[in-house]
């Protein structure tokens, strides 16, 4: 499996954690988990990814409700693109495309107008209380992934997301780090667009 494709991996199993529960014994930082992401309409940041290599790349993420998110590596060549009905990962260096309906995937949930809180999310024990830490309760067939949240009283909600790790299905792990986080801004229909990849002889 390439490192891009660990990457979307990532990117797509990331997803499937932002189901939190919605009843009236959740935890206070449950609670707090589910205003940020229902208070965040736009988003942009800057991320750094570790694969289980040590082998580190870099990028850029925007994202808008509803359905829209784009994970662009540095120089262009690998895009993970939701334009608000179809996922789509376009490796240029290898002329690869491959797409899925944006409702089948846990995405479609998360990049909702209002996502879906189905209980399927757990707070973890973290040695450091600036840190709110997430995980899905039941690896998927991506893997399992673990959300971590920075507490910053200005960011929606009080929580401003720090990142991920998930391990994919043989075991693998990748860090996403992010950085320059902003929040309901704007972003341009524009970017969920993109290039049809011309396929390698």
């Amino acid at each position: 499996m390439s490192f891009a494709t660990n990457f979307a991996r990532a990117m797509v199993a990331a997803a499937t954690i932002a189901a939190v529960p919605a009843s009236a014994a959740e935890s206070p930082d449950l609670a707090r988990l589910k205003a940020h992401l229902t208070s965040v309409q736009t988003m942009t940041a800057k991320f750094t990814q570790t694969d289980a290599k040590g082998r580190v790349d870099d990028g850029t993420l925007q994202m808008k409700r509803p359905g829209r998110v784009r994970f662009e590596y540095h120089g262009g060549d690998v895009l993970l693109v939701a334009d608000g009905k179809r996922l789509t990962f376009l490796d240029y260096q290898v002329g690869q495309k491959s797409s899925w309906p944006l409702s089948k995937t846990p995405l479609g949930a998360l990049l909702s107008s209002s996502p879906d809180f189905n209980g399927k999310a757990e707070i973890l024990p973290s040695n450091d209380s600036r840190v709110v830490v997430a995980r899905a309760k039941n690896a998927s067939q991506y893997g399992q992934i673990t959300l971590a949240f920075l507490r910053n009283g200005s960011s929606p909600g009080g929580l401003e997301m720090y990142g991920w790790t998930a391990i994919d299905p043989q075991g693998h792990r990748t860090t996403v780090r992010l950085s320059d986080v902003r929040y309901n801004v704007a972003v341009p229909d524009s970017a969920f667009t993109y290039a049809e990849p011309k396929k390698r002889r």
